[in-house]
């Protein structure tokens, strides 16, 4: 069985796989892990920390360095080879608490910033110098808008200031770059119209030269760059405001890789930043409560630690190795190979991706690529990331996403990358359920429980504009529907009302925007919804997670009553994804699956599903009884509505081998059937 890491303190943790627990690396956090087999001892540790959340515990302040060994034991563990300490502040605990997982290691703290930023007498002086450059030019850029608000003539200057900020965020340097391309996605600090204007702040920036580049190579590998690649190209790639990409040919293998190179001395300028952005913050403070029901520090703590993690290629080495640990088996996806003995905190060397951009409709359909087939591939590979694995791209752009010639799509550059736990994942769920049964006031405290509310928050005067938002997008059908519409107004809600957007949600709407746009360009007439929808749908019937087939009873019984036309649907739409993956031309080139030992689905197998509703049908009288009842509903037999199920579903069933399934797992559900009468009669007693 597989190993899994848990926190033996906190109640808010999600186990995760033993070879993914170093890749959240950073700087301790207050938790103590330990590793178990999974999937026994997964619910053992559910059920302890069911009863430590009944009991309102909190996690031990001890500060506990430790990681698991492979074989289980418990070894102490170093970031990178560095560690480093420091005390949690209370927006971290917060973060810590609305995402669901606890982390290992750090790289971001207050503490760590502040202590880096004041080491020296040098750089305190730095630090003084450039707070009075930002502070200035903010200053100025405040003056000009207080200005234009008391003459009047502040709406009609908006697209001239948008325009001036985002150049003055460009001069300011990288961590502004990165700020404005942050607050491109947050409605919640915002207006709509500067995040239209900031969505175009390019990253792009003169490279540095090639000797530089070059000798930092030399020194995080320890060889000659001339001992490592045959060759290497005389002009940069690409350039961004943290480093530049190369290509390259190993001098062991011949194969064409890509190298990745920080910028020199970025680390400094970005922590020195870090720590005014902090001390303005605090500033804000009161603004921030009123507006956005948090401190404005926790925002900043949000923005510190993911631009820090994008600082460390070693983590970006290992969130590569998370992606082709979850796409192994999925031949229709290419995540490059890292070369992590040639890479380092600064120097990240992958596999070079032939591919085609995904702004050339023309290139593509030129190269043969089926292109409904291709953006089927995206957008299932999407969201499979999303509420699959818990892991997805954070930065999806054009420039991110291949096509391969064989169908198959490709991804780029994993420095940005979110986490989502499988709690954060379940609410999801739970607000697309809510959703779809029309429960807004359920769907408004879902927002809370993912940290868009503060706790406590009325949401009575938010659930009529949630209501309005829904039913205005989803009246339209899955021909007119788009995210992009829907966020829009969405920005609204949010700058109307006190609601902040948590960082890695940010992360999820700016991914699914991004990526929605690139189909958009590929096949102006494409349905996001028309590929998302089957998937869905395919998940809920087919997943044995006990969260989500929870979850579909929920959906298939609204009010009491059955939905026999919704569970039709959900056959139907599952039954198109399977065809439209199975079919897919990426899968015939070359015969793929074969050469890959790849199994990929033919047909919708409802088998362990049926199982689980036999076994649910027995055990549960409350489930029983709604079975019973929907088969009787206005006093008739609902036999018909049975009969169009099974047919169906009857080309993708095998009853025989179902029955033998359900017999052989029959002394089972007679000993939780008997486990059962026996908790309601000690309960009734």
């Amino acid at each position: 069985m597989d190993l899994v890491m848990v926190c033996v303190n906190c109640r808010y943790t999600t186990p995760f796989p033993v070879n993914q627990f170093k890749s959240r690396v950073g700087t301790v956090s207050s938790h103590q892990y330990v590793s178990l087999k999974a999937p026994s001892s997964f619910y053992s540790v559910l059920k302890t920390r069911r009863r430590r959340r009944r009991r309102r515990r909190k996690c031990s302040p001890r500060i506990s360095n430790f990681a698991a060994s492979t074989n289980g034991a418990i070894t102490r563990a170093s970031a990178g080879g560095e560690l480093l300490l420091g005390k949690s502040s209370a927006a971290m605990e917060q973060l810590d608490i609305e995402r669901g997982v606890c982390i290992p290691f750090r790289k971001y703290t207050p503490e760590t910033v502040r202590n880096k930023v004041l080491e020296s007498r040098g750089a305190v002086l730095s630090l003084i110098l450039r707070g009075v450059e930002i502070v200035w030019s903010l200053g100025l850029y405040w003056s000009n808008l207080t200005y234009d608000f008391l003459v009047g003539r502040d709406e009609e200057v908006v697209p001239y200031r948008a325009r001036q900020l985002r150049n003055l965020l460009c001069d300011l340097g990288p961590s502004f770059i990165k700020a404005g391309q942050v607050l491109a996605n947050r409605p919640d600090i915002i207006r709509e119209d500067y995040m239209n204007e900031l969505c175009i702040l390019q990253d792009d920036v003169p490279p540095f030269p090639n000797q530089v580049a070059f000798n930092i190579i030399e020194e995080e590998l320890g060889q000659p760059l001339e001992a490592l690649f045959s060759k290497i190209s005389s002009q940069t790639i690409a350039a961004a405001s943290l480093g530049q990409v190369y290509r390259a040919t190993l001098r062991s293998s011949g194969q064409d890789v890509a190298i990745k190179v920080q910028r020199p001395q970025i680390e400094p300028i970005i922590y020195r930043d870090l720590f005014l952005f902090r001390t303005l913050a605090s500033f804000l403070n009161g603004i921030s409560l009123q507006k956005l029901g948090c401190n404005a520090e926790l925002i900043v703590d949000e923005f510190g630690e993911k631009l820090l993690e994008e600082l460390d290629y070693t983590l970006e080495a290992r969130n590569l190795e998370d992606f082709i640990e979850n796409f192994k088996n999925d031949p229709t996806v290419k995540i490059p190979r890292v070369y992590k003995q040639l890479s380092g905190r600064r120097v990240l060397v992958m596999e070079w991706i032939d591919g085609i951009r995904c702004t050339d409709p023309q290139a593509i359909k030129e190269a043969g690529i089926d292109l409904d087939g291709f953006l089927t591939v995206g957008v299932s590979a999407a969201l499979r990331q999303l509420l699959e694995f818990g892991l997805f791209h954070g930065d999806p752009h054009p420039g991110n996403i291949f096509a391969m010639l064989d169908g198959r799509i490709a991804y780029v550059d994993f420095g940005n990358v979110a986490v989502l736990s499988q709690q954060n994942k379940q609410i999801l769920i739970d607000a697309v359920v809510h959703a779809v049964n029309e429960d807004y006031a359920e769907m408004a405290n879902d927002f809370t429980r993912l940290g868009f509310l503060a706790p406590g928050t009325d949401v009575a005067p938010i659930i009529p504009a949630l209501e309005a938002i829904w039913q205005n997008s989803a009246g339209k059908g899955l021909s007119d529907f788009n995210f992009r519409s829907v966020t829009g107004k969405f920005n609204q809600l949010v700058y109307n009302y006190p609601i902040r957007i948590p960082e890695r949600f940010s992360l999820v709407i700016r991914s699914l925007l991004t990526q929605e746009g690139i189909c958009f360009t590929l096949k102006p007439d494409f349905k996001f919804l028309e590929v998302a929808y089957p998937y869905v749908a395919k998940r809920l019937l087919t997943d044995p997670n006990p969260a989500l087939r929870e979850r579909l009873i929920q959906v298939l019984f609204k009010d009491g009553l059955f939905q026999w036309k919704r569970l039709e649907n959900l056959i139907v739409l599952a039954k198109e994804n399977v065809a439209k993956m199975s079919s897919n031309p990426a899968l015939q080139v070359k015969g793929m699956q074969t050469s890959r030992g790849l199994k990929v689905e033919s047909k919708l197998d409802l088998t362990d599903t049926m199982k689980d509703g036999a076994r649910l049908f027995l055990i549960d009288e409350g489930i029983r009884r709604q079975l019973l009842l929907a088969l009787t509903e206005d006093s008739k037999l609902h036999i018909q509505e049975l009969v169009d199920v099974y047919r169906l579903i009857q080309d993708d069933i095998d009853v025989q081998s179902v029955a033998l399934e359900v017999a052989r797992d029959f002394p089972t559900v007679v000993r939780d059937l008997m486990l059962s009468w026996s908790e309601s009669v000690l309960s009734d007693r």
